[in-house]
């Protein structure tokens, strides 16, 4: 029997599937072959450098690199040496001697006798030079830097030079000519390479436009190796940011009176209402995941508190498959008394977002170029008493560009954003205020208005047209509150000890919670919330 009958005939498209498989085998063959042609070509390189074999004489400078042994890496001794951090090297330390830590970004040989390392630190990063001299450097020495891996840590001890031309590979316009180079710790098998995940989206369109091809990094990768992706200027800065988001929160609550708390993650019943909470067995009895410091921190003002503050975890087991939603996120909380209005909540808002963003341009720079260098933004536009916007007159606005808006619904994302770009044109503001909302959209613990019971004490706040902040008035009067709860269908038995701290006297107040990684996301206008988190946690991801 031939070859040919025993192969079953092929339609087109099953043949045309065949012919795409061959060439995908083919084109990854390729590729393969071409790696490890590089890979040999990088090897003779680091020999031809050094000119030597590993059988020829000891190099009598050995003692100025090599790999630290682990005996010494175990806290062995104190030895006094002064460090320098990459990002404090200046002209002013020209000619003078320095020590640093950091990791090898690129590894280039230049000749036989001469060797270029970039090494970064938090994501500052300086031009290290090995220059073959007698008495100095040695072609060994030279072909050991060769021999480094990339994101490897190095120590470097050398003299600070500054070079005649700008240097375009690093951040710091100094050069370090090296003396002693020793090797801490080794990266192996890197699964993406640092360039490749610092890339801006420009870069890459551009140099497919010129008929290049530049490896994109996607979200998953990124998040699947989130410590190496951490290491780009661009997350160096973002979480710097965060980092600076948090502090002006806490130091401008302390400077207004404000104490801060901690209330529990592990409660026993739902806290905003619904189904979206992580339940689980606590010792015997039901318990679920907190899913925000709601109750205990209206607790915390019946106990005298007058104003609080917390900064802590919050757990959603919302199925939110979005570019804003995380089943655990950073909660920014505020509570406080009310003399006469809710507005006094408002104001406090009004001057701490303010206070924030000035901040951040004023102190951020560096870290908000960095930022930008990658993920393209404007600066954000706010007015410096921020606009507070009437529900029913932003409802009005929508419905005049003919969009339907139900005047006692929630908005929804498209409204939302519709509604910001309209603020942003009649008002030039991209930050504001949108109150007295109806209460049927408001959790079960809102103040219903005074003139209407249809709506609410309560606002939202929004940043580039998406919602950053929720708030109201609380309900502090116990028998209203526990029908309020009935009616949004909670079991009053579960929080019978939040409803009871109120039947001991409680004064009028009211506050409202905030996502950090929120806040981050829009100041910086990113797509996406899993960049401002440093560890994601969404319906799909538990790890790393």
């Amino acid at each position: 029997m031939s070859s040919e009958s025993q192969t079953p005939n092929l339609s087109v498209e099953d043949e045309a599937k065949a012919q795409s498989k061959k060439a995908a085998k083919k084109e990854a063959a390729k590729l393969e072959k071409q790696r490890r042609r590089q890979e040999a070509a990088s090897s003779a390189a680091s020999a031809s450098v050094a000119g030597i074999s590993i059988g020829d004489t000891p190099d009598p400078l050995a003692s100025n690199y090599g790999d630290v042994p682990l005996l010494d890496l175990q806290s062995k001794e104190v030895t006094g040496l002064k460090w320098t951090d990459i990002g404090a090297l200046t002209e002013d330390l020209k000619d003078q001697k320095v020590l640093i830590r950091g990791r090898a970004q690129t590894i280039r040989a230049v000749g036989k006798n001469i060797a270029f390392l970039v090494v970064r630190q938090m994501g500052f990063t300086v031009q290290c030079v090995l220059t073959v001299a007698p008495d100095l450097v040695s072609r060994h020495m030279v072909k050991y830097a060769t021999g480094l891996s990339r994101e490897s840590h190095v120590d470097i001890e050398g003299i600070i030079s500054v070079p005649g031309v700008p240097i375009k590979g690093a951040t710091q316009q100094v050069e370090v000519q090296v003396r002693k180079l020793y090797g801490i710790s080794k990266a192996e098998n890197l699964p993406i390479n640092i360039e490749d995940a610092a890339r801006s989206e420009s870069e890459i369109e551009k140099a497919l436009q010129a008929g290049e091809q530049l490896v994109r990094v996607n979200q998953d990768t990124r998040l699947n190796y989130r410590v190496l992706d951490l290491r780009t200027p661009a997350n160096q800065a973002i979480f710097r940011v965060q980092c600076q988001v948090e502090n002006i929160f806490r130091q401008f609550l302390l400077s207004e009176g404000f104490v801060g708390i901690h209330t529990p993650k592990l409660i026993g019943g739902s806290s905003e209402g619904g189904s979206a909470v992580f339940r689980l067995d606590y010792k015997g009895q039901p318990a679920c995941l907190a899913q925000s410091p709601q109750l205990h921190k209206q607790m915390a003002i019946c106990g005298d508190f007058g104003r609080v503050f917390e900064i802590g975890p919050v757990f959603r087991a919302e199925d939110s498959f979005t570019h804003r939603h995380l089943c655990e996120f950073t909660g920014l909380d505020v509570e406080m008394e009310i003399k006469e209005h809710y507005f006094e909540v408002m104001d406090i808002v009004d001057r701490l977002f303010v206070a924030m963003f000035d901040s951040l341009n004023e102190n951020c720079k560096k870290e908000l170029e960095a930022i930008e260098r990658q993920y393209p933004f404007e600066p954000l536009k706010y007015l410096r008493k921020t606009l507070r916007l009437p529900f029913q007159e932003g409802v009005q606005m929508l419905k005049e560009v003919g969009m339907e808006v139900d005047p006692y619904g929630d908005l929804n994302t498209e409204a939302e954003r519709k509604l910001g770009q309209l603020v942003l044109e009649k008002y030039g503001t991209e930050f504001y205020i949108l109150h007295r909302y109806p209460l049927a959209v408001r959790p079960f613990y809102t103040m219903p208005s005074y003139d209407d019971p249809l709506y609410s004490n309560s606002f939202d706040v929004f940043i580039r047209g998406e919602e950053i902040i929720s708030g109201a008035q609380r309900v502090h009067v116990p028998d209203f509150l526990e029908k309020r709860a009935e009616a949004c269908g909670i079991d009053v038995k579960t929080i019978s000890t939040y409803i009871d701290s109120f039947r001991y006297g409680a004064p009028p107040h009211g506050g409202f919670g905030v996502g950090l990684e929120r806040v981050v996301m829009l100041f910086c206008a990113l797509n996406n919330i899993r960049k401002t988190s440093l560890f994601p946690r969404d319906p799909t991801r538990i790890a790393p």
